[in-house]
């Protein structure tokens, strides 16, 4: 499905509705994005991986990260 027609067709409408009376839309949005997060978290589960190779690729990468973020940090306090 294309995300962008429901986004085109979203902003029509919020723009012809844009002078009547205001309505509330948190309550929806909420729903919306709690069950967004939910089916999210289903997809998630359905994928067969093996857990220590997920911990490994994680720390893996979370050290990566942090390195880089220190040598950036360093270079950036050298230039300056």
């Amino acid at each position: 499905m294309n995300v962008m027609v429901f986004l085109i067709a979203g902003v029509a409408v919020g723009y012809c509705l844009r002078k009547r009376r205001r309505l509330s839309l948190d309550g929806p949005i909420s729903l919306a994005l709690v069950l967004m997060i939910f089916l999210l978290g289903v997809k998630t589960g359905e994928v067969r991986i093996s857990g220590a190779w997920l911990l490994g690729t994680s720390v893996l990468f979370a050290v990566i990260t942090t390195a880089g973020s220190l040598l950036m940090a360093v270079v950036v306090r050298r230039l300056l």
